[in-house]
């Protein structure tokens, strides 16, 4: 009976050498796609910046309710696509939970048409573009492009308590913007057309 069985083999160390350093680099590769794979899961699970604006616009207060509820008033001017934007958005979102009991924060995006007039009204012309209302609804103070956080806390603490605006023109990196509106043709009979008529 003994007869039929295979004789046992001798593996040799060079064989054996090789299949652990195969199993070793199967090993890794399989490790490195597991962090890879978490990494990215994760990853997917943090906000981006225009996904926290986009959210933050969503919980703010709106126009026509800051414009009437005796509150001070921050109005940023914001698209999801600005870097600087995005970039102070973690710092606006802490002030916003820090002083939303005593200031209104309001957000408009530029992109959107129905907030054209407020874009002229304010003269927007870079964003993010900040402007600060008082209780009565009245701009006391702009400030445009990124500014740092402690400049923005600064101009907060003054608006709540009804103090002038330490930092009240200030300006920062902005991303370029320009409202998609343009001047009418004016006719040479019409008597407020004279500047036109200057040639430089």
């Amino acid at each position: 009976m003994t007869a039929n069985l295979p004789e046992p083999t001798q593996t040799s160390p060079v064989v054996t050498q090789a299949t652990t350093g195969t199993r070793v680099r199967n090993f890794l590769i399989v490790l490195v796609a597991i962090v890879l794979t978490v990494s990215v899961f994760l990853g997917l699970k943090t906000e981006t910046g225009s996904g926290l604006l986009s959210t933050m616009a969503e919980e703010a207060v709106p126009l026509e309710v800051a414009l009437g509820n005796d509150k001070p008033t921050l109005v940023e001017f914001y698209a999801n696509w600005c870097t600087s934007c995005q970039t102070m958005a973690p710092d606006v979102a802490e002030l916003k939970e820090q002083y939303g009991d005593r200031v209104n924060f309001v957000m408009l995006n530029v992109d959107n048409s129905k907030w054209l007039p407020e874009v002229l009204s304010y003269r927007v012309d870079g964003i993010p573009h900040f402007v600060f209302l008082g209780q009565d609804g009245s701009a006391i103070a702009q400030s445009i492009g990124e500014q740092p956080r402690s400049v923005m806390e600064a101009n907060l603490v003054a608006l709540a308590s009804g103090d002038s605006l330490p930092y009240a023109q200030a300006s920062g990196q902005t991303s370029a913007f320009s409202a998609s509106v343009k001047a009418a043709p004016v006719s040479g009979s019409d008597p407020r057309s004279h500047g036109s008529q200057v040639v430089n």
